[in-house]
């Protein structure tokens, strides 16, 4: 019913509503908007209907409009038993209970109520729109009359029920992937029928193969994949050949990791008076990998090759990736080539980029390329063509490098580590990863040619999915600051962010003991770069124009843009709709990078606790990289392994957290555990499923 005047209609009701900033009795909404006796029935008959239909909200008899109070979001669970509900649009995640964790698993698309406890914001789960887990990995534990799966993967909220007649010859402790067969609601725990048999985590190392079904990693590819792959000719046609440019005769080679199967990129030089004439040869992916084929769906939903330290799992099949595609020495290959002309003070004169066919005259480790340049006499017969190019390499090096650092461009140089293993998948050693000139020269001119591309690109009006990189969130600034304070740094926060003020910070500690502590807090203060049709910059590399042109054999964004840096040299129009499609890809090629940033991590920390296990009880010199409520985090110089020692360990005293100053205190002795201390400590025990190693102070 309306009135005349329609004070009571849908549109007003919710309109009013929604200008309101908190909830409103029906007295209040009535009273607000100056209804009569009569209005006042209709205004009930209608707060009725709206609420059936699920447009509004009505709590302890107040209303509020339901976009409001409901939102549709993931479930991320953590181990604890609560988790939290990740809502698209919104900066923080909303808390989830324990007792509403009861109903969801992993990655549930759920529609939540928002509420208050206790004065913050919690959900109440109101419906599962769709499962995000349809299979559990996990082990078993058997009982005389039951058997059931306790999740190794990101249902450890959960225990599911499983038949007792699927258990039946498995011993306890076996690991193995379920399929979920009943969902969990509040007392009724949820089912999973046994579908595949991992192996017994006591006779074989299997926290990698846990891993890669976690997180639900593609091992195979689908048939026709394989079929298209295998249908490709292996020889160039004469017709390709013959439109390219032809580099077969330069002197051109590939720089890459001792145990790299796949060569991405080629390199050549020359002299351009008292300049350089640069060549970056890309291999041409996008000729092989067209458009919408099986193979491209396939590559784009992978996004990324995974590295793992026992193996690979790449985006493109291996008869792509680690042949056809690949830079191989001394054959035939098709190129995407970037020709940069710099003079003699590294200002980028000419570019020129195009098609071709090359020849790699030689496939040089990183190890082999640095003995070159310092003067391997073995080397230097081996490889007599290389020599001078190499060594012009890193002059080329040395000025850009300069010029780079001059902009502000923030070289965090982090120490990596590398785990070796064996034929069987064990680790049997973690040493720090060496980068020398070789990898920087390297790493130098990629950046060069992705620049290069990207300001082609834009300059030409065409769209890019580019690298962007933004400037760093305030408050995690500050938080840095108030850490540097706390080691005895003083700065002055400048009114905005440079990369030049960052770099600064990173100048200032090298050769301290803090040094690499430092940079690895600047690192964490830093945004995340991602992939972008709309260029913002790259904040750390402090660069206007960045896109990522150089690895289309094992990143799918590379592939995009070598697609349309060929429309535009070839003059054709942008693609209908591609505007929309660079935003989805961007969103999803972003987010298929975290994953596998994550996984690399998290297999890497794995192996590290995997070889720890065979050092329990060894001493090693270590230097404190975190502190918290619940104890310190230490860094054993050794192997770069980061274990925990508890607060409940340290001896001789009661710690209390000292959170401003971001260290421990003695409350009797006034003994300080601070940032950046060195310490000694002993291995006491490891976790390998969870890749987590507890320490213990030797002395406090």
């Amino acid at each position: 019913m309306k009135t005349n005047d329609n004070k009571v209609s849908r549109e007003k009701v919710l309109q009013f509503l929604k200008k309101s900033k908190k909830p409103l009795t029906f007295l209040q909404i009535a009273g607000r908007l100056g209804l009569d006796k009569k209005e006042r029935k209709s205004l009930k008959k209608l707060l009725r209907k709206l609420k059936k239909k699920g447009e509004i909200f009505a709590e302890k008899g107040r209303y509020l409009p339901a976009d409001e109070v409901f939102v549709t979001g993931k479930v991320i669970p953590y181990p604890a038993g609560f988790g939290f509900l990740e809502v698209e649009g919104r900066e923080k995640d909303i808390y989830i209970p324990h007792f509403e964790m009861e109903k969801v698993t992993a990655g549930d698309l759920v529609k939540a109520r928002i509420t208050k406890f206790r004065g913050k914001k919690e959900v109440r789960i109101e419906k599962v729109l769709k499962r995000g887990t349809r299979e559990v990995i996990g082990k078993l534990e058997i009982m005389e009359d039951r058997c059931l799966l306790i999740p190794l993967d990101q249902n450890t909220h959960l225990t599911f029920d499983i038949s007792p007649r699927d258990c039946q010859q498995i011993k306890e402790g076996t690991v193995v992937v379920a399929k979920v067969t009943r969902y969990p609601s509040p007392g009724t725990m949820p089912r999973a029928k046994i579908k595949e048999v991992v192996g017994d985590p006591e006779k074989k190392f299997l926290a990698i193969e846990i891993l890669i079904r976690k997180h639900r990693l593609p091992t195979g590819y689908p048939q026709d994949v394989l079929a298209e792959a295998q249908r490709i000719p292996s020889s160039i046609p004469r017709k390709e050949a013959d439109r390219r440019r032809d580099l077969r005769d330069q002197v051109c080679f590939t720089i890459d990791p001792e145990k790299a199967r796949d060569f991405d990129d080629a390199v050549a030089i020359e002299r351009e008076g008292d300049g350089f004439r640069l060549y970056v040869h890309i291999a041409d992916v996008s000729y092989f990998v067209r458009t919408g084929t099986a193979t491209d769906k396939e590559a784009y939903k992978r996004g990324f090759t995974f590295y793992l330290p026992d193996r690979a799992l790449h985006m493109l099949p291996e008869r792509l990736s680690a042949d056809l595609c690949s830079l191989k020495p001394r054959e035939e290959r098709l190129a995407f080539t970037c020709e940069m002309v710099f003079d003699s003070n590294g200002d980028l004169m000419h570019y020129d980029l195009y098609e071709s066919i090359i020849i790699s005259k030689a496939r040089l480790t990183y190890g082999e390329a640095l003995s070159i340049i310092v003067g391997d006499p073995t080397l230097e017969k081996k490889y007599p063509q290389l020599v001078k190019p190499l060594r012009m390499m890193e002059d080329l090096y040395r000025i850009l490098s300069k010029m780079r650092w001059d902009k502000g461009s923030i070289d965090f140089d982090l120490p990596e580590a590398e785990v070796i293993v064996d034929e069987m998948g064990e680790p049997t050693a973690v040493v720090p990863y060496e980068r020398h000139v070789a990898h920087r020269i390297i790493e130098q001119f990629m950046i060069s040619a992705n620049e290069t591309v990207a300001f082609h690109l834009e300059n030409a009006g065409y769209p890019c999915l580019y690298r962007i990189h933004e400037p760093p969130d305030e408050e995690r600034v500050d938080n840095l600051l108030e850490i540097l304070t706390g080691l005895g740094y003083k700065v002055r926060k400048p009114r905005q962010f440079t990369p030049k003020f960052f770099q600064k910070i990173i100048e200032d500690f090298e050769g301290k003991k803090e040094e690499h502590l430092v940079r690895f807090l600047t690192l964490r203060a830093m945004s995340r770069a991602k992939y972008s049709p709309h260029n913002l910059g790259h904040f750390g590399l402090a660069s206007e124009h960045y896109a990522h042109f150089t690895s289309p054999i094992r990143r799918y964004p590379d592939i995009i843009v070598h697609r349309l840096l060929k429309m535009s040299l070839r003059g054709e129009p942008p693609p209908e709709g591609i505007e929309l499609y660079l935003e989805e890809a961007g969103e999803h090629l972003s987010k298929q990078e975290r994953l596998a940033d994550e996984v690399e991590w998290e297999a890497i920390d794995i192996m590290k606790a995997r070889y720890m296990r065979s050092r329990i009880g060894e001493e090693f010199e270590g230097v404190i990289t975190g502190v918290t409520s619940f104890g310190l985090f230490v860094e054993i110089e050794q192997t770069l392994v980061e274990g925990l020692v508890s607060l409940t360990s340290l001896k001789g005293d009661d710690f209390v957290y000292d959170e401003p100053a971001h260290r421990l205190v003695g409350v009797r002795t006034g003994k300080v555990f601070r940032l950046g201390d060195k310490v000694r400590v002993r291995v006491v025990s490891v976790d390998e499923e969870r890749g987590k190693v507890e320490l213990e102070l030797t002395e406090t």
